[in-house]
């Protein structure tokens, strides 16, 4: 039996309530992670293999890397954009723990981000964070699956070519096959469109002005957002409205989309695709917001604003457009008739193969060239009873305001702990600030009664040597001169500040 290890937020099968779901931040910010975690898991689901979550968060203790080494066969490590600048802590974090392990470690699709123009300057910060998990790796395994040809050439530049460009799991929920989108049919008012956005887009294009001309021309749209700060805004609420806070993204209450109840987070795969399949056509700026839709059977178009969505985009040949030359008004019909999505299904099963290839070589089998194709898989995840997606609170008891209400007294016991603690900490640092001031004060003295002392010194030097040079035969006069003016030189040489006295 094969014990694989596999680092997600959880395992497909956990129903997490929702309340323990966004306390303990299951999605790690962002719910496409469980996209490609749960396409690994079940990608990985062979007989004779058990497949067992760790949690997004890297525990590096050496107690943890003992446990790992005892309990576990392989360390199976699916990753995004993790050569980003605010996941710099944590890859040192995973580099600490893979160190330590001395089983094989696998790293499906990491990706480098960028702009669009794949210049990697901003990254230069954590280069030798990137070379040492790198190195970590590949000291246990015999390539790096990455998620496409950027992130091969930055990773090249760095002296690291034992790469396999393998693009990302998420894409091969289904396997081999990959759905033809359906068709979508004729666009009107009452088309349901799935719209998806990311903040950090923001910098790159109108994509305020996208979620405004969308919801103008379709009433009916849904904006899926994916965010861990979306789903707490969702349970919990916002003042925005009463406190006039207004924000042409959707990301507040006072939104139009907020007002009117038309914003969700799924919290799981199976739930959001469930969704995603009732719409007639998705775009957006998320990439994994698109393949879920993608996967669901629903066409799909990404708007492609950095490195990380357009590698993706040209690896697996998604239709997508260019989001700093997408005018915001464009009409969603117009996105639907340019895309193509024949090379996107017709090579499906040819990267299938390079990523099947990549796991043989790594010792790993697939559920669908060594299994039943993921049959059991979905057969045990159909049993799960899986929460609802979030939706707006409306105030009432939804069965979570004992838990509202508790979270909120936490919060305050632990500002109050934080308040007496910062309080307790001015306290000394005043104590200490006073105590260095007394020091100085002495300090002070010290020093004027030392010049004192040197320049009552100095007095008496220069009346010594007037006295000498009246003294001393003129010979031995000028050779104590030319000392002098040697000694002199030789200050200012030093210190490039001397001065006769």
């Amino acid at each position: 039996m094969k014990r694989i290890l596999l680092r997600s937020g959880k395992s497909p099968f956990d129903a997490v309530p929702t309340a323990a779901y966004l306390h303990r931040d299951v999605m790690a910010t962002n719910v496409g992670n469980l996209l490609f975690s749960d396409s690994a898991h079940k990608l990985l689901s062979t007989p004779g293999t058990t497949v067992t979550s760790n949690g997004i968060a890297s525990d590096p203790s050496a107690a943890n890397a003992a446990r790992i080494n005892d309990e576990f066969d392989v360390f199976v490590v699916p990753l995004a954009n993790a050569f980003r600048i605010p996941f710099h802590a944590s890859l040192d974090r995973l580099s600490a723990l893979v160190e330590q392990l001395t089983i094989p470690v696998v790293v499906l699709g990491v990706g480098a981000q960028a702009g669009t123009d794949g210049d990697f300057t901003a990254l230069a910060p954590m280069e030798a964070s990137v070379r040492r998990f790198a190195a970590a790796v590949l000291d246990r395994s015999s390539s790096i699956g990455v998620r496409g040809e950027q992130t091969a050439d930055y990773l090249a530049g760095l002296g690291v070519r034992d790469v396999s460009v393998i693009g990302c799991p998420s894409m091969f929920l289904h396997g081999t096959e990959f759905p033809t989108p359906r068709d979508a049919g004729p666009f009107d008012a009452a088309t349901r469109i799935a719209l998806n956005l990311s903040p950090d887009a923001l910098p790159v294009g109108d994509v305020a002005g996208v979620a405004a001309h969308a919801l103008e021309r379709h009433p009916e749209l849904m904006y899926f957002a994916q965010g861990s700060d979306d789903a707490e805004r969702l349970f919990w609420g916002d003042t925005s409205l009463q406190s006039g806070v207004a924000d042409p993204f959707p990301r507040h209450l006072s939104h139009p989309l907020w007002r009117r109840g038309q914003v969700t987070v799924p919290l799981d795969v199976r739930t959001w695709l469930e969704a995603l399949r009732t719409y007639d056509f998705a775009y957006g700026t998320r990439i994994h917001g698109n393949v879920a839709a993608l996967l669901a059977g629903t066409p799909a178009v990404v708007l492609a604003h950095d490195s990380r969505t357009l590698e993706l985009c040209r690896y697996f040949e998604l239709p997508h457009r260019m989001l700093d030359t997408f005018p915001a008004e464009t009409p969603a019909e117009s996105l639907y008739a340019e895309a193509d999505f024949g090379p996107m299904v017709k090579n499906h099963q040819e990267r299938f193969t390079r990523l099947a290839r990549f796991l043989t070589v790594h010792g790993l089998d697939n559920a669908y060239d060594h299994g039943d194709g993921g049959v059991a898989f979905e057969t045990r995840l159909a049993a799960v009873d899986l929460p609802p997606s979030v939706r707006l609170w409306d105030g009432s008891d939804d069965g979570d305001l004992r838990y509202r209400i508790s979270r909120l007294r936490e919060r305050q016991q632990g500002l109050s702990s934080t308040q007496a603690s910062l309080g307790t900490a001015q306290a000394t640092l005043r104590s200490q600030l006073t105590a260095a001031r007394a020091k100085n004060t002495e300090l002070a003295e010290r020093l004027s009664a030392l010049e004192k002392r040197l320049a009552a010194t100095e007095r008496k030097q220069r009346s010594l040597e007037r006295t000498l040079e009246r003294t001393l035969p003129r010979r031995v006069r000028r050779l104590l001169r030319r000392v002098r003016r040697r000694v002199v030189a030789t200050v200012r040489r030093g210190r490039g500040t001397a001065a006769l006295p």
